[in-house]
C-alpha cells in the first residue's frame, strides 16, 4: 500500500475528523481512510456511456427527454392563468 503524507492541514478539519472517529470507535487513520475512500474521485463517463444511459433512463420512463408539450401550454395559457385558472396545472392531465 502507498502512502501520502498531508501538510498544513486546516486545525477545524483536522478536528472533525477526530471527533468523527471518536464517534465511530476508529482511529484517526482509519477515518481518515474511509474519509479519503467516500470522498475519491469518480471517473467521468464517456459519450457513448452517458448516451446509453440515457437511453435506458428514458426507455424506463425515468428521463422525460421532450418537455415541448409543457412549454408550448406554459406559453399559450400564461401557466394557466389565461384559461382562469388560480393556479399553474399539470398539462398532461
Amino acid at each position: 500500500m502507498a502512502d501520502a503524507l498531508l501538510r498544513k492541514l486546516d486545525e477545524d478539519l483536522l478536528e472533525a475528523y477526530r471527533a468523527e472517529a471518536r464517534a465511530n470507535g476508529r482511529s484517526l487513520q482509519a477515518e481518515l481512510h474511509e474519509g479519503l475512500r467516500r470522498g475519491r474521485p469518480r471517473r467521468r463517463l464517456s459519450k457513448e456511456e452517458l448516451l446509453e444511459l440515457s437511453k435506458s433512463l428514458t426507455g424506463a420512463g425515468l428521463l422525460t427527454s421532450d418537455s415541448t408539450a409543457d412549454i408550448r401550454w406554459d406559453r399559450d395559457t400564461d401557466g394557466g392563468r389565461h384559461l382562469g385558472e388560480p393556479a399553474r396545472r399539470d398539462p398532461r392531465s
